[in-house]
């Protein structure tokens, strides 16, 4: 053997331990431990899909009287959870009505007649659809907002048999209340014009109009004047622009450098409130947060441009919360809290340290084994491993990955198929040897010989890990992850790292030595 060769192999094994090292060093600070290792929040949460069936409902129904009255046919429209009546068509436009109604709901709804007009109801395979996209949206919206609080590794997943609860996980948390707040605004943003106030009260903002609310209006509350008494204003039903046409949201400061929220829009959005500024010079648009009106300024001139503010009696950290929300989107129905479970640090604690204990003395058990069956060899079992875990452990910490209390089990794990392909390795060199080859030989056929089984089997094993991953929640991916790493590693170790150590010793014997103590 080339000592050359042989040192660059060392150099390259005390290389990348000591590069390993440093990455999980120390591992107090490095190595990020999940919910049931660090203690964190359990959250479990209803979603009220009810409030995005009468949402589209409402939607639905809003836009076909809109569009009936573009067309000069006005009717009463009246939304329920999952269907909606039209009453007062005209019997001499009831052929353009179907034509507007079918081009509108299209084969989402079922229309029927109805006393004094027609009965749409949403179709049972589109209520399932919809109730199901609640659910996948309200996920995918909470992973943003808990993506912007930093927290690491977040577990968020559909929970519960009928398939409408959701399950957050927050590993370390300790602002638990802002959390729950945050996840569970729902921040509808909304831009729309201005027909009357603000007045004191709704009666005073009614008067010109009987004292009823029009069809295509609303009457929303505003924030209070300077001597606190609460305004409203009534607006037009439909908004001009709403939150989907958000492409961004930030933190700023008004012109009286007070917290405020500035919001930019994507192209459609700005298409939009181009459209409808220069349509209403002259006439307030009011931006509506949550149902209720923050401000109202006047349309001096057509605004082409991509960036408006949202001003109000706001602290710093509302306007920072705020912004998250909207940049994360609104939630499609309102959540409710079912479940809330704190994991303390101890049990983190305690789980850390029986995992310890547990990995320790199977990698002690094992080592005895193969001190005993296989000698001097076991030596080189035991370094290999060793040096198998210290990498693995670089590996999750360099990567950011998180260690959880399955990823323990595959530490474990990760021993088990050190000490698989080294007990074929060794046997294969045994066998070897009793075929009368040298010990240079023998070694040199045993790795040769075993190491497409090695490769096979770990290959197989991290497709495994893989799809685990991919698929898996929770626990099932904090253990694919600890077993995919440790599995890379593995190959490492005792392939490269065990033939090391084996020509090392080979190098201080003759060459044509049949001695090999193993």
């Amino acid at each position: 053997m080339n000592r050359n060769s042989l040192y660059w192999k060392f150099a390259l094994i005390i290389g990348v331990t000591a590069l390993a090292t440093w990455a999980f060093t120390p591992p107090s600070e490095k190595v990020r431990l999940g919910l049931d290792l660090r203690g964190g929040v359990h959250l479990v949460l209803g979603v009220q899909t009810d409030d995005a069936l009468r949402l589209e409902v409402e939607t639905t129904a809003e836009q076909l009287r809109q569009a009936l009255a573009d067309e000069g046919i006005h009717v009463t429209v009246s939304p329920a959870l999952t269907e909606f009546t039209v009453t007062g068509v005209p019997s001499d436009r009831d052929a353009q009505f179907r034509t507007i109604a079918d081009a509108h709901t299209g084969q989402s709804y079922d229309r029927t007649s109805a006393p004094g007009g027609y009965l749409f109801r949403m179709r049972p395979n589109v209520v399932v659809q919809t109730r199901r996209d609640a659910v996948t949206q309200a996920i995918q919206t909470i992973e943003r907002r808990v993506d912007e609080l930093g927290v690491a590794e977040p577990n968020i997943a559909a929970y519960g048999s009928e398939g409408d609860q959701i399950m957050v996980q927050l590993p370390g948390l300790h602002d638990v209340a802002r959390a729950k707040e945050i996840i569970r605004s729902t921040a509808v943003l909304e831009l729309k014009l201005v027909e009357a106030g603000p007045m004191p009260d709704r009666e005073s903002l009614l008067q010109p109009y009987g004292g009823t609310v029009p069809a295509d209006m609303e009457v929303l509350p505003g924030a209070p004047d300077p001597g606190g008494i609460p305004m409203y204003y009534l607006v037009r039903r439909v908004a001009a622009v709403t939150g989907n046409d958000l492409r961004h949201a930030r933190p700023t400061l008004d012109e009286f450098n007070m917290p405020a929220v500035s919001f930019t829009l994507n192209r459609e959005g700005v298409a939009k409130f181009s459209r409808v500024t220069s349509q209403n010079i002259g006439r307030q648009l009011a931006i509506v947060l949550d149902g209720q009106v923050q401000s109202a300024p006047v349309i001096e001139s057509a605004i082409t441009q991509a960036e408006a503010r949202i001003t109000g009696n706001f602290t710093q950290q509302q306007v920072q919360d705020l912004a998250l929300i909207l940049r994360s989107g609104a939630l499609p129905a309102s959540l409710t809290y079912l479940e809330e479970r704190e994991v303390g640090p101890s049990l983190g604690a305690d789980s850390i340290r029986a995992g310890i204990i547990s990995s320790l003395t199977g990698l002690a058990l094992v080592t005895l084994f193969m001190l005993f069956y296989y000698r001097l060899a076991g030596v080189n079992a035991f370094v290999s491993m060793v040096l198998n875990l210290v990498i693995l452990l670089g590996f999750m910490a360099y990567l950011g990955a998180v260690m959880t209390l399955p990823g323990v089990a595959g530490f474990i794990l990760t021993i088990a198929m050190g000490v698989d392909s080294n007990v074929l390795i060794f046997e294969r060199i045994r066998e070897e040897l009793a075929a009368n080859r040298t010990a240079r030989q023998a070694v040199n056929a045993g790795f040769r010989r075993v190491f497409i089984t090695i490769v096979d089997t770990h290959v197989t094993s991290l497709i495994a890990a893989a799809f685990l991953f991919q698929f898996g929640t929770g626990p099932i991916r904090g253990f694919a992850t600890t077993l995919f790493f440790g599995l890379i590693s593995n190959v490492f170790t005792a392939v490269f790292v065990s033939r090391t150590l084996f020509e090392a010793i080979l190098s201080r014997k003759p060459a044509g030595t049949t001695e090999l103590s193993i």
